[in-house]
């Protein structure tokens, strides 16, 4: 009697198991269910770049900051200063400077992304596009744990600017 106790509940398991899997596999579940008939699919989904997306992830959604970016309108920006120098620093200190920049063109303005020489050196730029005839700033966090003499650092911007890559740098003498 109670070996056929335990086949009961192994063949139970068994057959809960193999329904499961079938569910999932032919697109039964409840998620496949609320995408049809409600018209999307549950929770919350986080791009690189921090976009939320709700519901399901449409190809368009998964474009690239740069895709983005390259599509847009060109348009011209002006750096108020390409070039700063904090001086002398003791070695370990941690320097911050901001760039700021105008958007000179016709239509928005939006950094792709930037390209820097060091890791040491963090940029910062506004995710949001900057309209024509505002202001924009990028702030560099320069480093200098680990460094000696005389540095220089470029970051490079990429935007939907004419030229696409701008370079800017900071230097600094460290001790």
């Amino acid at each position: 009697m109670e070996n056929s106790y335990k086949y009961v509940l192994l063949t139970i398991l068994t057959l809960s198991v193999f329904v499961l899997a079938i569910v999932e596999l032919t697109g039964i579940s409840s998620n496949s269910i609320f995408r049809k008939y409600k018209g999307g699919g549950e929770g919350a989904f986080y791009s690189k770049d921090g976009e939320v997306y709700r519901g399901e992830i449409y190809p368009e959604q998964t474009k690239t900051r740069s895709q983005i970016v390259a599509e847009m309108s060109k348009t011209t920006m002006q750096f108020y200063e390409t070039k700063f120098n904090f001086g002398s620093l003791i070695a370990g200190k941690v320097v911050t400077h901001v760039f700021k920049f105008k958007n000179t063109g016709q239509n928005p303005l939006m950094i792709a992304k930037t390209d820097v020489s060091c890791g040491c050196t963090t940029p910062n730029f506004p995710l949001e596009a900057i309209s024509p005839g505002n202001d924009g700033e990028i702030t560099i966090v320069y480093n200098s744990e680990g460094h000696s003499g005389f540095q220089q650092k470029n970051i490079i911007i990429h935007s939907n600017a004419i030229p696409e890559a701008v370079s800017i740098s900071i230097e600094a003498t460290v001790q």
